[in-house]
């Protein structure tokens, strides 16, 4: 090769030579891992700031918001069941009455199958419960009909003595005011008669209804007590296999309950009926045996039902015996309380209900709001099974016995 041709070698530091390329791979190489760092560190201090934007919620919040929607949902439930509860109010009337029957009846017809085969005792049964019932009610209606013109003079009396008290001592109420009160109240009869007329008349419909769910419910409570344990069976079979066990613990525990408040609350409506008539015959008031099956039925409402009751009962003494009596028989409302709540109730229904009596007064005050009459009767005991349910539920099942002794008993765990 010539001299001319060679190409002449680059001096370190020019561009052509191999150090610089190190160099400029270098710093390419730097600019990258600064731009990977420059980037990572934007994205770490936009989630860091992120984060600080974000407000921290307690434990406290979240646990009550997991609880709000459950019971948001628990409360839907509810809702939608009452609903349609009360689209089929009759139905569900009729079978609460066969519930309540089968209650009562079920010892009786067990009592009888002893001795004659079971389909025969638990008609016998039902028949001779029907028969008792109504015999209660032809009496009843023989004694009205018996005292009611003794009974229309005597509350005219009862009246005029009433106006003369108010006049006295310590009302001093003038003649003129009762007076027009009594035209009042005869004018707004005249005035509302055409809707009296048809009150009358749809209670005249509401009878018919009440008729039919009494025959649902006879219908009913002769296949429970017939065949209830078999009807319970076979709705277990309906059920997966893994919640059978679950249902099974928790209906016989709401069985048991209602069973005993039924037979329960019996016993204190018996015994405060029988207190009642017992004083009102002592006293001379009119209609006792009448005031003393409503006493009975009203004792069906707790807390609520047995003052109502001795409230009419106060009238009536007031209109035909005087205020004395009436002051009397008002003391029997305290009286009567008493007995039935710390005696009575700690006595026959401690063993089946547990609840506080504040809990049972709002549920009577809760069930007369969504249901009438009908939701302050079934409120207490819809509370207690609702209540035993959970508890059974809440035990989990008994434990399994941990051996067997040789002769083939189960060993005490």
């Amino acid at each position: 090769m010539n001299a001319g041709s060679r190409r002449p070698r680059p001096r370190p530091g020019e561009p052509g030579s191999a150090g610089a390329g190190r160099r400029a791979g270098r710093a390419r190489g730097n600019r990258s891992s600064r731009g990977a760092r420059s980037v990572a560190r934007a994205r770490a201090d936009a989630r860091h700031g992120t984060e600080d934007l974000r407000t921290p919620v307690g434990h406290g919040l979240v646990v009550a918001a997991a609880y709000a929607w459950r019971v948001l949902v628990v409360g839907i439930v509810a809702y939608a069941v009452f609903g349609l509860l009360g689209r089929l109010q009759l139905v569900a009337v009729a079978l609460f009455l066969a519930l309540v029957v089968t209650a009562v009846l079920r010892p009786l017809a067990d009592l009888l199958a002893r001795r004659m085969p079971r389909t025969p005792a638990v008609i016998l049964s039902i028949l001779g419960s029907i028969l008792l019932v109504l015999g209660v009610m032809a009496l009843v209606g023989g004694v009205v009909a018996g005292e009611s013109g003794k009974l229309g003079h005597e509350f005219a009396g009862g009246l005029g003595r009433i106006e003369r008290w108010l006049e006295g001592s310590p009302f001093h109420l003038s003649h003129a005011v009762l007076s027009d009160f009594q035209g009042k109240v005869a004018d707004f009869v005249s005035g509302h008669r055409s809707e009296l007329i048809s009150s009358a008349l749809s209670g005249a419909g509401r009878a018919v209804e009440f008729i039919t769910g009494l025959v649902l419910a006879l219908f009913c409570s002769l296949f429970f007590i017939r065949s209830g344990d078999r009807f319970w069976r076979w709705f277990q079979e309906l059920l997966p296999e893994g919640v059978r066990d679950p249902w099974d613990r928790g209906g016989r525990a709401a069985w048991r309950t209602f069973a005993g408040y039924t037979r329960g609350i019996i016993i204190v409506a018996a015994t405060n009926a029988i207190l009642v008539g017992i004083a009102l015959y002592v006293l001379g008031v009119p209609l006792a045996l009448p005031l003393t099956l409503l006493e009975f039925f009203a004792a069906f409402i707790p807390l609520v039902g047995s003052p109502v009751a001795l409230g009419v009962a106060t009238v009536v003494a007031l209109a035909t015996k005087g205020p004395v009596v009436a002051l009397i028989v008002l003391a029997l409302i305290v009286v009567i309380g008493q007995l039935e709540g710390h005696v009575l109730h700690p006595l026959v229904l401690s063993w089946a209900v547990r609840l506080h009596p504040v809990v049972v007064a709002v549920s009577v005050i809760a069930g007369s709001i969504l249901a009438g009459v009908t939701g302050a009767v079934v409120a207490v005991p819809m509370v207690s099974v609702a209540w035993s349910v959970i508890t059974e539920l809440r035990a989990g099942p008994e434990p399994e016995p941990s051996g067997r002794s040789p002769g083939g008993k189960t060993a005490p765990p």
